[in-house]
C-alpha cells in the first residue's frame, strides 16, 4: 500500500480559491481515493494556533497514483511517495495506513505523520505542553523537514516530519527530554479524543523541496 503526501504553494491572490477548494473539493477526492484529506499547513517549523501558512496547502492520499488533489492556483509543489512501516490509532474513525514489511537498509529516509483531535477544553494546556518540544525540534539531529498540518484551526492538529533514518526518529522521540516528557504525560492528561501516529519509508520525493522546507539533516 502506497500513500502520497502532496504539498503545494499558492500566491496570496489564490488563497480564497484554496479555501473554496477545502469546502468543495474534499468530497470529490474522497470518492476517488481509498483515503484522502485536504489540509492546511503551518509556517516553517512552527506549530499551533496562529502558525497557519495560508500560501501552503497539503493533501494525504491513499490510492491509485492518478488520484491527485486539485491544487488550485499552485505555483510550486512537491510530492512524497510513502510506504507505511508502522501505524497506530485512527483518523476520522479509520486506519488508513496499512503497514508492510519492506526490506529496509536501515539508512532510508523516514517520514512521520501524527494527527490528533483534541478534547474540548484541553487545547490550551496541550499547546503549552508541546511548545518546548516545537522549539527543540528545530535543532533535532537528522531532521530534513517538519511542518504542522490541520483540518481545522484548533481541534484537528498534526505534524509531518522527514528524517535521515529511523534511528534519528527514535533519538528525538524517546531520548530528548522535552519530547519524552510529553509522551509520558499524554495518558494522564487525556488531551486527545482521537490520535494517530504513523511511520513511512520515503520511496520518492518529486518536485520542489523548498515547498516542504527541506534542509540537510544536522
Amino acid at each position: 500500500m502506497i500513500a502520497r503526501l502532496h504539498v503545494w504553494r499558492v500566491p496570496v491572490r489564490a488563497v480564497p480559491a484554496m479555501f473554496w477548494s477545502m469546502a468543495v473539493d474534499r468530497r470529490k477526492i474522497r470518492k476517488s481515493a481509498d483515503f484522502a484529506k485536504l489540509l492546511g499547513t503551518g509556517k516553517g517549523r512552527e506549530f499551533g494556533v496562529g502558525a497557519a501558512d495560508l500560501t501552503r496547502w497539503a493533501a494525504i492520499v491513499v490510492g491509485e497514483p492518478a488520484v491527485r488533489p486539485p491544487m488550485r492556483g499552485a505555483v510550486s509543489s512537491c510530492t512524497l511517495t510513502l510506504e507505511p512501516i508502522a501505524s497506530r490509532g485512527t483518523w476520522s474513525g479509520s486506519s488508513p495506513f496499512t503497514p508492510t514489511d519492506p526490506q529496509s537498509t536501515g539508512d532510508q529516509p523516514v517520514a512521520v505523520i501524527t494527527r490528533a483531535r483534541l478534547r474540548a477544553g484541553r487545547a490550551v494546556a496541550f499547546w503549552r505542553a508541546i511548545d518546548p518540544v516545537a522549539r527543540d525540534l528545530r535543532n533535532a539531529e537528522g531532521l530534513y523537514c517538519a511542518f504542522g498540518i490541520g483540518e481545522a484551526p484548533v481541534g484537528f492538529q498534526g505534524t509531518v516530519s522527514v528524517w535521515r533514518c529511523a534511528a534519528d526518529v527514535v533519538r528525538f522521540a524517546y531520548r530528548r527530554p522535552q519530547h519524552a516528557a510529553v509522551v509520558a504525560r499524554t495518558p494522564r492528561q487525556g488531551w486527545y479524543a482521537e490520535e494517530l501516529f504513523a511511520r513511512f519509508h520515503v520511496l520518492d520525493i518529486d518536485g520542489d523541496r523548498e515547498v516542504i522546507g527541506w534542509r540537510d539533516g544536522q
